[in-house]
């Protein structure tokens, strides 16, 4: 990296923080008219503690909306490089844009890696230890109870747990409702999956009309495994990237959870392509040489087709995480069309070709 390398990455850093920091600002206003959640918060732990969930908040919004401030923050800083006629030197020196544009991509790509397995896993787990609670989902209560109902061959029953191991593969407190006749009822004071079985070393039988009967090593069939369990009792987006691959690894089952979780983890994973394609469209139609400081149309067609991708990658990753589209083509497929069209323009404008 020389001096002018320095000189462009120091100046869309400084206006790409600048917007973060702006739009932090505002996010952090809205969290804060929360009052019922601030409230509450403020009972807990005291205002501190309350502060910190807001600010949290507002740092999952900045991460979600990321590629959009940073297109609107590079935005920024080229037309600052413009209005100083810092970019026509530049150029003059004998420099293409290609050439401006491969150190701010190259430290764009590693602030997306940076940002992907450690600031995104740093947020959701502080936000996890201030508010465990918010993090459950599907079948886990606020309370922290686990349902499931499960029908494998002719057994059907429906189970009950007071505790859930993080892992989601170990279970505490466990009541199991049979829903065939007799319609037994099985109390455990704990439950491990182990292979395709709950497995209940110690137990006792309630029927009707019947003495309670302790049995050990009670089996139940079951077609969850460690990755389903893992999916079911978090919510996928407070998931951090490391604990998705755990349980994409653990084999999940479930189409409709996979589908969730593979496409969360493909955007993590796409976050830093998804910042170059913002990159590149911010060059693409602000880095142009012009004889006035007017860049109006030139700054309103690079944000609105930076709206235009982000509304159609968050479209995209809602249909991979139904499973109508296959979450690789909904998650790579909106950066790369957002890399094609601003590759395309500044072909146009710059080389004179498309």
């Amino acid at each position: 990296m020389n001096r002018i390398d320095w000189i462009i990455v120091r100046r869309l850093a400084s206006n790409v923080g600048l917007t973060l920091v702006v739009l932090f600002g505002i996010v952090l206003l809205v969290e804060s008219l929360n009052t019922t959640r601030f409230a509450a918060l403020s009972a807990t732990g005291g205002a501190p503690l309350a502060l910190t969930a807001v600010a949290l908040a507002a740092a999952r919004w900045i991460i979600d909306t990321l590629p959009l401030t940073f297109l609107v923050g590079t935005v920024a800083g080229l037309l600052n490089l413009q209005a100083t006629r810092e970019m026509t030197v530049i150029k003059a020196s004998g420099r293409s844009v290609w050439r401006v544009m491969i150190v701010p991509l190259a430290v764009t790509l590693a602030g997306g890696v940076l940002v992907t397995l450690l600031v995104d896993t740093a947020v959701i787990q502080f936000n996890r230890t201030l508010s465990p609670s918010s993090t459950t989902s599907g079948e886990v209560g606020r309370s922290g109870t686990l349902w499931l109902d499960e029908q494998q061959g002719d057994v059907h029953y429906i189970l009950e747990a007071g505790y859930v191991n993080p892992s989601g593969t170990a279970l505490g407190s466990v009541n199991v409702f049979l829903m065939e006749a007799p319609r037994d009822r099985i109390e455990a004071a704990t439950a491990e999956l182990v292979g395709n079985e709950w497995v209940m070393a110690q137990a006792t039988r309630y029927r009707s009309n019947e003495m309670p009967e302790a049995m050990t090593d009670f089996r139940l069939p079951t077609a969850r495994t460690a990755g389903d369990m893992r999916a079911r009792i978090a919510s996928i987006k407070d998931m951090t990237v490391w604990e998705l691959a755990g349980s994409l690894a653990a084999r999940l089952t479930d189409s409709r959870e996979r589908a969730e979780t593979e496409t969360r983890f493909l955007r993590l994973l796409a976050l830093p392509l998804t910042l170059c394609g913002s990159l590149v469209i911010a060059f693409a139609f602000t880095a142009g040489y012009r004889r006035t400081n007017k860049y109006g149309g030139a700054v309103l067609y690079g944000i609105v087709l930076g709206v235009l991708v982000y509304v159609v990658t968050e479209m995209a990753g809602r249909a991979g995480g139904a499973g109508v589209m296959h979450p690789v083509i909904a998650v790579a497929g909106p950066a790369v069309v957002a890399i094609v069209i601003g590759v395309t323009v500044l072909l146009n404008r710059e080389d004179g070709r498309t």
